[in-house]
């Protein structure tokens, strides 16, 4: 067996294989990833059959905490120091505080087991059954949603009221415009770059860091599993998943780095 892994061979000749195959590919597949010690299955069949749940996770909570965190602190900044500042600012703190798997539990045990409105754990495919798949996604969606748009709402608020002292939403003000217009198109413009940072980072982040609402919900995605390989010693999964995340990272931080001249013309200018 070590010598089938390539064990027995010194520690740089290892590597070199390992960057051959991951550039070149191997007999199952490229990027070549081996197979697992465990199962002995070809690891990429595997980061195959357990990223689609990881991405929808991911980007369907990325989804609803971005329209939630943002529109709860653009109401507490325009309505600064109110009782919907004051509401906005105890969500945040309510948000932040909540572990996860707690949040989870207590999910599971109101609408699916006291009010029967959501299924429990487990993933459906989306090419089995549409209605399923979301039905089975709400609860995770939500419980992430809860965790960071608190953060997103605080981030919101303390950006746009930066945004809102400038010189140019004074000139929009005099210049007649409309409140929600000088709230939505210029003051939230500008302070959005900062919430975009964070978008593309979390996003990220959660392709190989979801690991506690996978388990909580039974999701199999590529969190658990790098997390189940580990403790087993098994370490061909664990550097897959590293490798996307990282990939992942890499990826998200060009979107943004785009997305920063389409929201502030200065930096096309630049």
């Amino acid at each position: 067996m070590r010598q089938q892994l390539g064990l027995d061979r010194p520690w740089l000749e290892q590597y070199g294989l390992f960057l051959k195959r991951l550039v070149v590919g191997d007999e199952h597949g490229w990027p070549g990833f081996g197979i697992s010690f465990q199962s002995r299955e070809p690891v990429l069949d595997g980061l195959a059959e357990r990223l689609p749940q990881t991405l929808a996770l991911a980007l369907g909570a990325g989804v609803l905490w971005l329209v939630l965190g943002v529109g709860i602190g653009v109401a507490a900044a325009v309505r600064r120091r109110t009782l919907v500042d004051r509401a906005a600012l105890g969500f945040s703190l309510l948000g932040v505080s909540a572990p996860v798997f707690l949040v989870g539990l207590l999910s599971l045990f109101l609408f699916w087991k006291t009010l029967g409105w959501l299924p429990g754990t487990g993933y459906v495919p989306f090419s089995e059954s549409p209605r399923e798949w979301f039905l089975h996604l709400v609860q995770p969606w939500l419980v992430l949603a809860l965790l960071f748009a608190a953060s997103y709402a605080r981030m919101t608020r303390a950006s746009l009221l930066d945004a809102l002292g400038e010189d140019f939403v004074r000139t929009a003000r005099a210049k007649g415009l409309s409140e929600r217009r000088v709230v939505w198109r210029h003051g939230l413009r500008a302070g959005l770059a900062l919430i975009v940072t964070m978008l593309g980072m979390d996003l990220a982040l959660l392709v190989g860091g979801a690991v506690v609402t996978e388990k909580v919900f039974n999701l199999q995605g590529v969190s658990s599993w790098a997390v189940d390989a580990a403790l087993g010693q098994d370490l061909p999964p664990v550097v897959a998943v590293t490798l996307v995340g990282a990939a992942a990272i890499v990826v998200a931080s060009l979107i943004v780095d785009l997305a920063y001249a389409w929201l502030d013309p200065r930096v096309r200018l630049a």
